[in-house]
């Protein structure tokens, strides 16, 4: 067993750190494209979550969930993707960023399935645009969407999801921690009452998803 107290050991460089890692893997070395063959289209439109990663310029970085009925992502050409901004907590972290900051980086998930999607580009933010009413979901027509130009593509291996079993239903355990209403509570004790947060999100917070708070 390791003593706490004994000192780190940081690694320094580049070097130092390809021979703790060995080799990159052929297939791994050579699999990134420029812009999405079809198969990552179909990929795409496959998707119901994607995770969006971005910083300012002072490298404090923020990932955002954006989910939606699979296919959510536009695919307008095998270069450009944008995705639809639907109503949330209004923070606008990543928006931020971009604004800041136009690289951002997607992960794209299909439930059940353990490989993912990556796709790193430059973004824009837009108010409007002649495929908002594509977006349309539930009657929501987007008022922001974000516009990826593509600058690199490939999938991910599924080491990692076949690791942490995270699609085996009987490896769950949900109930390990409190429910999210007295996760905030303890959190935030003075803000709102527990009766209030669960309120809040009970029933009526699914059914509100597409409505504007």
């Amino acid at each position: 067993m390791s003593d706490e107290n004994e000192p780190y050991v940081e690694v320094e460089d580049a070097e130092e750190l390809r021979e703790l890692l060995g080799p990159v893997v052929p297939r791994a070395a050579t699999k990134d494209r420029p812009d999405l063959h079809p198969v990552q289209q179909a990929w795409v439109a496959a998707s119901p979550f994607c995770l969006v990663g971005t910083s300012d310029t002072a490298g404090r970085c923020d990932v955002s969930p954006k989910g939606d009925p699979a296919g959510f992502t536009l695919v307008l050409d095998a270069k450009t993707v944008a995705l639809p901004e639907r109503p949330g907590n209004r923070r606008g972290d990543g928006f931020h960023n971009v604004l800041e900051n136009p690289h951002v980086g997607l992960l794209y998930m299909i439930p059940g399935r353990t490989e993912t999607l990556r796709i790193n580009g430059r973004a824009r933010l837009l108010r409007d645009a002649p495929f908002f009413d594509r977006m349309t979901v539930k009657g929501h027509r987007p008022t922001l969407a974000l516009l990826v130009e593509i600058e690199q593509v490939f999938f991910h291996c599924a080491k990692a999801f076949l690791r942490s079993e995270l699609w085996q239903p009987d490896c769950w355990k949900p109930e390990a921690l409190p429910s999210y209403p007295k996760l905030s509570h303890a959190m935030r004790p003075g803000a709102e009452s527990l009766e209030e947060l669960e309120r809040y999100y009970g029933a009526a917070y699914a059914e509100g998803l597409y409505r504007e708070r």
